[in-house]
C-alpha cells in the first residue's frame, strides 16, 4: 500500500512546503483539499494548473485526489451540484489526479430512499463526464451515509466503474460498523482509504496515529488479508480543530506507525 496525507492538516500551506514535507517523511502522495481557502481549487487558471502538475512531477509525489465538497444527496436542483462535480473533474484531469471526493450530504428531514435516489441520479449523470476525462468520483462514507452499508445503497444504484467509494475509517466506526463489515460492503467500489485517530466518539479532535481509539490495525489487517494494494491517506482535520497539534511535527511518526501496521499485517 502507498501512503499519502491530506492538506486539510496543513491549511493554506504553500504547495512547495507541502511537497517538501511529503518528500522528507516518505509519503508517496498528497490529497489536495480543493477549496478556495487553499492554493489549489477549481478557480485557478490553466497556467497555475500546469505549474502545480509540474511541481508534483518534479518532486516525485503523486496527486492522489481532490477533496471536494459537492453534496450529491442534498435537496435542490441537480445542475449546481453537477456543475461543481464537473469543475472538480476538470481540475483533477489537469493535475493528473485519479480521484475526486464528494460527500453524500443528505438532509435530516429527507427520507433515506429519496436521498439515495437523488445521489444515485446525480452520480450516474456525472459518471459519463468522469469517464470522458479519465477520473473516478468517490463517495465518502460521511454525514448522511457514514457507513459502508449506507454508502452501497447509493453505489449499487449507480453501477458505473467511474463512481466508487472513499472509506473514511472514523465515520464507519462512529456508525457502528466493524472494519470487516465496512470492507465487505465497500470493497467492490473502493478507491482509497482515509485513516485518522481520535480520542473518543464524543471527542473527535485529531490525534497522532495510534494515540486514539480508532481500529487502524484492524483496518490495515483486513485490507492486507484481502490483498488490497491501494492508498492509505492520513486525513488530519487541523482545519476544524485549531488547538490540535501541528501536523508537520507528526508526519514522521505517522508514517512510521502506518509502516509498522503494514509490516505486522503482511
Amino acid at each position: 500500500m502507498k501512503l499519502a496525507f491530506s492538506t486539510l492538516g496543513v491549511p493554506g500551506l504553500p504547495l512547495s512546503d507541502v511537497l517538501r514535507l511529503a518528500d522528507a517523511h516518505g509519503y508517496h502522495g498528497v490529497e489536495l483539499r480543493a477549496h478556495p481557502e487553499e492554493p489549489v481549487h477549481p478557480g485557478i487558471g490553466a497556467g497555475e494548473r500546469a505549474d502545480v502538475a509540474a511541481g508534483f512531477k518534479a518532486a516525485g509525489v503523486e496527486v492522489l485526489g481532490l477533496a471536494g465538497y459537492a453534496r450529491v444527496a442534498a435537496p435542490g436542483d441537480d445542475e449546481p451540484v453537477l456543475a461543481e462535480i464537473r469543475a472538480l473533474l476538470d481540475l483533477a484531469r489537469d493535475l493528473g489526479a485519479p480521484y475526486i471526493r464528494v460527500f453524500p450530504g443528505g438532509a435530516p428531514d429527507q427520507r433515506p430512499e429519496d436521498a439515495d435516489a437523488t445521489a444515485a441520479r446525480r452520480l450516474g449523470t456525472a459518471a459519463e463526464y468522469a469517464a470522458d476525462v479519465g477520473v473516478r468520483i468517490l463517495l465518502e462514507t460521511h454525514d448522511s451515509h457514514r457507513t459502508g452499508a449506507e454508502a452501497i445503497r447509493v453505489l449499487g444504484l449507480v453501477g458505473h466503474r467511474h463512481v466508487g467509494s472513499l472509506w473514511d475509517v472514523m465515520h464507519t466506526w462512529l456508525g457502528g460498523e466493524q472494519p470487516s463489515e465496512s470492507y465487505a460492503a465497500l470493497s467492490p467500489f473502493l478507491g482509497y482509504v482515509q485513516v485518522k485517530d481520535i480520542a473518543s466518539a464524543d471527542d473527535t479532535t485529531p490525534l497522532p496515529l495510534g494515540a486514539g481509539v480508532l481500529p487502524l490495525a484492524e483496518c490495515v489487517e483486513v485490507l492486507s488479508r484481502h490483498g488490497w494494494d491501494g492508498w492509505l491517506c492520513w486525513e488530519y482535520e487541523k482545519r476544524w480543530y485549531e488547538a490540535a497539534a501541528p501536523l508537520p511535527d507528526l508526519l514522521g511518526a505517522g508514517h512510521d506507525h502506518l509502516a509498522r501496521l503494514l509490516n505486522e499485517s503482511a
